[in-house]
């Protein structure tokens, strides 16, 4: 899946598929894409570790993380790496410093991994959405351009008489509705995962 393709996908459920008749731009629908992907981002995120990240020079428990693309939580703390069981650190974040709350010496230029939760992107070439998300996107996206088509239609003369906008509406909430179901029911197993408490 790419970003010409999800197009593709959200103007076939809004029946605008006529090249030079478009009712949505491209940035206009691609400004939808962008909303839905933050609602499943904040649902469904991706699951990502970092790569690269270390002990600053001179050694320090604050680490910068402003590296980490469309950072949503960070999940857990493995320092030092290649341990087994693998460590896992109490830590603190703000305004992109991690802070590793542990009583002992760090050791400069050591590698930690960060486990974070991450946001979805979409793009040209590529998509972080698994493909069983895809068709719940393109429901999202459509169901928020017709809300704003309902919402433009109502002072606007149009050839679809005067209930076009009423029934823009209604379409909007219904697919509105199953969508924000199903973003809950793909949330609740994201979470449903088997945990553990542990302590350094």
């Amino acid at each position: 899946m790419d970003l010409p393709t999800m197009r593709t996908k959200v103007r076939r459920d809004l029946r605008d598929t006529d090249p030079a008749d478009y009712r949505w731009s491209d940035d206009e629908i691609d400004r939808h894409v962008n909303h839905t992907l933050l609602d499943i981002s904040q649902a469904v995120p991706q699951e990502k570790i970092s790569e690269g990240l270390v002990i600053p020079t001179p050694a320090s428990k604050d680490i910068d993380i402003s590296s980490l693309n469309g950072l949503i939580l960070v999940d857990g703390v493995e320092y030092p790496t290649l341990e087994d069981p693998k460590r896992w650190r109490s830590f603190r974040v703000w305004a992109g410093t991690l802070t590793l709350l542990i009583d002992e010496t760090v050791t400069a230029d050591e590698p930690l991994n960060v486990y974070y939760s991450a946001a979805h992107t979409i793009a040209a070439d590529a998509c972080t959405l698994p493909p069983h998300m895809e068709d719940l996107c393109s429901m999202g996206t459509s169901a928020y351009a017709a809300y704003e088509w309902a919402a433009y239609a109502v002072n606007v003369i149009n050839v679809g008489g005067e209930r076009t906008a009423a029934d823009y509406l209604k379409w909007a909430q219904d697919r509105l509705e199953v969508y924000q179901k199903e973003l809950k029911r793909y949330g609740r197993q994201s979470r449903l995962k088997i945990g553990k408490l542990y302590a350094d």
